[in-house]
């Protein structure tokens, strides 16, 4: 069978330049497009978010194929590049989680401890920030705000219509923006672990001064460790409180 462009018209082409973006972003979209959700998963869903988007934003799209195929080619990269700038800046915002739990991990001792990290692509990452990004992940599904992925793909016709030039600057000032809060609420959310990490440690070095012959780190790491675990437990919900905040905030900004 041989596909022509003259018959990649109408919904033909407009699904398919609407399957380009949604495909691209809800694989990168959290945490729809989390490294352990199966991939045949992802693309269904693409696939039938881009059959229920399709007739809602056909009049965005040229309704004849273009004459050549570059031309075809450039209007699919184009719907591709869209899609995953959006997902990328989207999946920026679950890295705060994950700074946080780097954090944590390194005041409390357990930075060594490392695992493979599901929502970080494959990539080994802390066990407690392991723990904190599966959480979240829970509780967005929990709390109904993976609605808000599926709504950054409508967004996203809003935020850059389809034929029009990509706005790279406003794109690189929204990434800015994302970047530094992101990295901001990670550090807020292990700034109790920094204080009391700080507490201890001087507190012990300032003993090692006055007892010499006491071995410190063996005294020290397992009490570290406790209060913590202790600090984490009393912490933890309003920790995933301020977080689910953030990021139906942030993600309000695609829609």
């Amino acid at each position: 069978m041989t596909i022509t462009l003259s018959s990649l018209s109408g919904v033909v082409l407009v699904y398919l330049l609407v399957f380009a973006r949604t495909g691209s972003m809800l694989m990168l979209l959290p945490p729809i497009g989390e490294a352990n959700v199966p991939a045949r998963v992802r693309l269904m869903l693409a696939l039938g978010v881009a059959l229920a988007l399709a007739p809602v934003v056909q009049s965005s799209y040229p309704q004849t194929a273009p004459q050549t195929t570059a031309a075809l080619v450039s209007l699919i990269v184009q719907e591709v590049v869209v899609g995953i700038m959006i997902g990328t800046l989207a999946r920026i915002i679950m890295s705060s989680i994950s700074v946080a739990g780097t954090i944590i991990a390194a005041q409390i001792g357990l930075s060594y401890a490392e695992a493979l990290d599901p929502t970080s692509r494959g990539q080994q990452g802390a066990v407690i920030g392991n723990f904190l990004s599966l959480l979240a992940v829970v509780l967005i599904f929990s709390a109904n705000l993976h609605h808000l992925a599926i709504g950054a793909v409508t967004g996203s016709y809003h935020l850059i219509p389809p034929g029009t030039s990509l706005p790279t600057g406003d794109m690189a000032e929204l990434a800015i923006r994302i970047v530094s809060s992101s990295f901001a609420l990670g550090f807020q959310l292990a700034a109790p672990f920094i204080v009391f990490g700080f507490a201890i440690n001087a507190g012990f070095g300032v003993l090692a001064r006055m007892m010499p012959q006491l071995q410190v780190f063996f005294v020290v790491t397992p009490l570290n460790v406790l209060v913590g675990f202790v600090v984490m437990t009393l912490l933890l919900g309003t920790m995933m409180t301020l977080f689910l905040n953030f990021y139906s905030a942030q993600m309000g900004a695609f829609l």
